[in-house]
């Protein structure tokens, strides 16, 4: 996906050198968890960007993404965490356990054009346009496109689903980062479209070959349109979060 300009702002044809590129676009913003921005080249997230968050059943993702919330916010940016899948009651408790302070934002929103509605409430109610600005949602498959489907989601409608998310990053120069199930085999749940509409993929399992890191969260990046991959993150996982035990760095 491209960033979304007027189709006047850059002219078919145009030298790359005389391209010019937003200064927001250049000002990245690091998360406050030290291996997520490390994961996504050692910088944090560039605005606009879309990652894509995938892992298997129980590898703690919605853990994952509670705690990035948690810390996107005190890093001061205007976080929502958006669930389909588990009441907010649940969501409220998982954050006690995590001890989560920073109070973000939340929602149960299945109909994305009213939850990007929303979004849209809350960052004109903040004031302030220019703050960063995350939308987390937890998962794509419970999402509706709101077209065509009559309340039923199917990969069809993921994929508008995540086009009309992945739009609005582009548009507002904001960023989401989308949780995608996947299947018994390990699979990414879907149609492998969805992999070339973010610009970033990371996975998160759980390790059952090596003997001395057996049952640590396995955290890799996949893909990354701004920035480097290779790293490969060890995690403990317990009642308080994850702790990071060791990685491994591609030669």
């Amino acid at each position: 996906m491209k960033l979304k300009v007027r189709q006047d702002d850059i002219q078919f044809g145009e030298n790359i050198l005389k391209v010019k590129v937003p200064k927001a676009l250049r000002n990245k913003h690091r998360s406050g968890l030290e291996y997520f921005d490390a994961a996504l080249g050692g910088e944090g997230f560039t605005p606009s960007q879309v990652l894509f968050f995938t892992g298997t059943p129980g590898s703690g993702k919605t853990t994952m993404l509670l705690t990035l919330a948690d810390r996107l916010t005190k890093s001061g940016a205007l976080v929502v965490f958006n669930t389909a899948e588990e009441s907010l009651y649940q969501i409220k408790l998982i954050a006690e356990r995590l001890r989560l302070k920073s109070g973000f934002q939340v929602g149960q929103e299945t109909l994305v054009p009213t939850l990007l509605e929303k979004c849209d409430a809350l960052r004109n109610k903040a004031g302030n346009k220019n703050k960063p600005f995350f939308l987390l949602v937890d998962s794509l498959q419970c999402m509706d496109d709101g077209k065509y489907t009559n309340g039923s989601v199917n990969r069809a409608s993921a994929e508008r689903a995540l086009g009309q998310m992945t739009d609005y990053c582009k548009e507002h120069m904001c960023n989401a980062v989308v949780i995608g199930q996947v299947n018994k085999s390990g699979q990414m749940a879907g149609t492998n479209k969805l992999k070339h509409m973010v610009d970033a993929m990371m996975e998160l399992s759980v390790e059952e070959k090596d003997v001395d890191l057996r049952g640590c969260r396995v955290l890799q990046t996949t893909k990354n349109r701004f920035g480097g991959c290779g790293h490969t993150f060890f995690l403990a996982l317990n009642g308080r979060g994850f702790k990071e035990v060791a990685r491994v760095s591609a030669a």
